[in-house]
């Protein structure tokens, strides 16, 4: 079906509020969520790996209860569920706790089996020139365990991006929620919702080439 001018003139025109969310919110609130999804992701990886079986069991439970519910139930609990106990959360505020818990619950299986990898004789060696295993795991794996995390935390990364749209269900003015005003101000759903699927695609393979350069200046340093 031809696409007449009054589409044409609707698809640029919301093309750059849609964008604009997309650059100033969406991307903003995934890396945010990420850095301290990723921060928490370490120190659930650090805890399941210790001998101290409560701290593993904690770790444990929280990756599971991540892992076992829906994002957009966490979002709700965090948003809704929090102020009938009295804890009230600003939307934007909400949004980056449930992302960043997210991210560490399923990040820190990641970052755990990357430390998993590392030969124990790295540990070994680093004991033997007198480090702390605080230190050894400082200096020496958690560089390693880097290397061999970057490609599926790039990949939790850039499916971060595309969680972020279901924060418009808490009023979050990220790229979706600006969708959603566009396509009811102009009931012409379908045209806004590809638009905004192509600029999330646009997003992701944005992230996706730079993904692929990191890899390969690690692959070179680890080559060298």
């Amino acid at each position: 079906m031809p696409v007449d001018t009054d589409t044409w003139q609707l698809i640029l025109t919301s093309f750059w509020p849609m964008f604009r969310a997309g650059v100033t919110v969406t991307i903003p609130l995934a890396l945010i969520s990420f850095a301290i999804g990723l921060l928490l992701a370490i120190t659930a990886a650090l805890m399941r790996i210790s001998g101290n079986r409560i701290l593993s069991g904690i770790a444990r439970v929280y990756i599971s209860a991540i892992r076992g519910t829906p994002l957009l139930v966490q979002i709700f609990v965090i948003f809704y569920g929090l102020p009938q106990i009295g804890v009230r959360i600003d939307a934007y505020l909400a949004a980056v706790i449930a992302l960043s818990l997210n991210v560490g619950g399923y990040a820190a299986e990641v970052v755990r089996a990357a430390i998993l990898s590392v030969p124990k004789g790295q540990w070994e060696a680093g004991f033997t020139v007198g480090l702390s295993r605080a230190t050894a795991l400082r200096r020496i794996i958690l560089p390693q365990a880097a290397r061999v995390s970057v490609p599926p935390l790039s990949n939790t990364f850039i499916s971060l991006v595309k969680d972020t749209s279901l924060v418009a269900s808490i009023t979050v003015a990220e790229l979706f929620l600006a969708a959603q005003r566009i396509a009811a101000f102009s009931s012409e759903f379908l045209i806004v919702y590809i638009e905004a699927a192509f600029i999330y695609w646009l997003f992701c393979l944005v992230l996706s080439f730079g993904q692929d350069r990191i890899e390969r200046r690690l692959d070179r340093r680890v080559a060298h």
